[in-house]
């Protein structure tokens, strides 16, 4: 059997367990969730071993400290997936529930109700626990999933996915609901992307040039995360303290990740009290900061930003720090550069935060508040399937609501149409 023979295989088994589970009950969803989260802890050790070999190859083949960062299972991130389970458990589950109903003069009710999207294929790099959370967010909402994971978490993925599947199995899971793609043939992807009547929607998440690749070659609707170029916008009237927690929190707590902030804007008026203290917390804490000229002169490592360091995803302890004259030029800057991924404004002003909120074109936006938010979980959703910088049909963090869709029930006593 070729690669073409086998992924359209997978694709028909998706397609029936999909049908299987469009039978379960919430009950017995939750049940089996449980049942995969007990797994995850008794095969840690399994998992762990497995994580190691992936970490030892990247390792030999250069990858970057954010990409070794996403790689890494840590006992704490093991326990994150337990709980991201359990959390998904608890959630409501939004199959089933109406969305709305009204009446017709003829008689006829209708009835506008959640449904599940079906197939679902997530393709993705680095992070092992995705694996976890998209399985369980796809399951919950009854979809069946494939994953596709990145050669370099290959076997972290594997042992994942086994723990869940002969976790949710002594509950009786539906064979094939959680599929992954064990190849790291790069043309896999490309079957997946095409597999109309088979796949229903590609959620890919990685790097700006494996989603640019995946929307390009897609034939199956695609929901896409280019990057996240994050700003945090420091008004003229913010409590300095708050600014350089939040600030510092941003860029630094975890730099590797889409929701990390990678350009600091300051106002003019709050630069000579701010900028000095923010930047010798950030040079504390190894950040590279790259300025324009009013930056420059608070510090002299401060290094010439350049018109290619405002678009740019760091990923990395690096800022671009510009000043700006005015809530509307923060506003301007983040539209122009940014990737309506998340921004936030620090400010006291009611009339700049109710602009800023307005005007910026993005995903999630924010007041006094880090953008380290932007998150399924910290949003209350449990875990997130990704986080959407497009407008249809989901937008910012993806949790169960947006792994459905819906359909009208119509119901008469006989009608029928003049």
């Amino acid at each position: 059997m070729n690669l073409h023979e086998e992924m359209i295989l997978m694709g028909e088994k998706a397609v029936a367990a999909s049908r299987e589970l469009a039978k379960l009950s919430t009950k017995k969803k939750n049940a089996i969730l449980e049942a995969m989260a007990d797994e995850l802890t008794a095969q840690k050790d399994v998992i762990q071993a497995a994580n190691a070999k992936d970490l030892a190859a990247g390792k030999e083949a250069g990858l970057s400290s954010a990409m070794l960062d996403r790689l890494e299972l840590t006992d704490a991130r093991i326990e994150a997936m337990v709980k991201s389970l359990l959390d998904v458990a608890v959630l409501k589950d939004p199959v089933g529930t109406e969305l709305s109903c009204w009446n017709r003069p003829n008689g006829l009710q209708i009835k506008k109700v959640r449904v599940p999207i079906g197939v679902i294929a997530i393709i993705f790099e680095s992070r092992p626990n995705v694996t976890s959370d998209a399985a369980s967010l796809c399951f919950k909402t009854s979809n069946a999933v494939i994953l596709r994971g990145g050669k370099e978490a290959v076997h972290s993925n594997q042992a994942i996915a086994k723990a869940l599947r002969e976790g949710g199995a002594k509950k009786k899971l539906p064979a094939d609901a959680i599929q992954l793609v064990e190849t790291t043939d790069r043309d896999a992807v490309r079957e997946l992307a095409q597999m109309t009547g088979k796949v229903d929607l590609i959620i890919p998440r990685g790097g700006e040039s494996l989603i640019k690749a995946i929307t390009e070659m897609a034939w199956v609707p695609v929901i896409k995360h280019y990057k996240g170029v994050c700003h945090t916008y420091v008004d003229a009237t913010a409590d300095i303290d708050m600014a350089l927690a939040i600030c510092e929190n941003a860029k630094v707590q975890r730099p590797g990740v889409c929701n990390a902030m990678e350009t600091l804007l300051v106002h003019k008026d709050i630069a000579d009290a701010f900028l000095p203290k923010m930047i010798a917390r950030f040079k504390e804490c190894g950040v590279e900061l790259r300025g324009d000229e009013t930056v420059q002169k608070f510090d002299v490592d401060v290094i010439a930003a350049t018109e290619a360091d405002w678009p740019e995803e760091y990923l990395e302890l690096i800022l671009a720090i510009r000043v700006v004259d005015s809530v509307d030029a923060a506003i301007e800057h983040i539209n122009t550069y940014g990737s309506h991924h998340s921004d936030a404004i620090v400010t006291a002003n009611a009339g700049a935060e109710k602009a800023f909120l307005a005007q910026v074109d993005s995903s999630s936006v924010y007041v006094n508040a880090s953008t380290r938010f932007t998150d399924g979980a910290e949003f209350g959703m449990g875990a997130e399937i990704g986080i959407s910088t497009d407008k249809l049909h989901a937008r910012g963090p993806m949790g169960l609501e947006e792994l459905t869709t819906y359909k009208y029930v119509i119901e008469g006593t006989g009608q029928i149409r003049p």
